[in-house]
């Protein structure tokens, strides 16, 4: 499936690194360094846009690397690009370290899954089926 999309960054557009991977890097396109103190969130932009066909949705992920070693996460993740959006791509970070975060022009800061979705209508009922589960939540099936 082609997507158009305007690259407005001084990096490549988004891509996929090896054959088997699902998400493609986002790159901060930023004119100087951002210094993302603990606790702190900001919005990095990309540089990129586009227009994604109607029923699909690009989500915008951590990327495990930054997470594990040095606790920089998205903090809506998965962030959602909807389908009508034009607006060009940022990526809300949030530094959950004891140490500031160094955010360099160019640095790959989350990752981008593309992903269909399907539309629904509700039917408003009185009842719901029985499942063994039943209301059962947040832990009601095991550690």
């Amino acid at each position: 499936m082609n997507v158009p999309i305007i690259n407005r960054s001084k990096h490549e557009i988004p891509s996929y690194e090896t054959i088997g991977s699902a998400g493609m890097d986002l790159r901060a396109n930023i004119d100087e360094a951002i210094t993302l103190n603990p606790l702190e969130r900001t919005i990095v932009k990309t540089g990129i846009y586009m227009a994604l066909p109607v029923g699909y949705e690009a989500q915008v992920r951590p990327r495990s690397g930054l997470a594990a070693k040095k606790g920089i996460t998205v903090l809506n993740a998965p962030g959602t690009v909807d389908a009508d959006y034009r607006g060009e791509v940022g990526v809300i970070l949030v530094n959950l370290s004891n140490e500031p975060f160094v955010i360099n022009d160019g640095e790959r800061i989350a990752q981008m899954v593309i992903a269909k979705h399907e539309r629904i209508t509700w039917e408003e009922v009185t009842t719901l089926d029985e499942t063994a589960r039943g209301e059962g939540g947040f832990g009601s099936t095991g550690v």
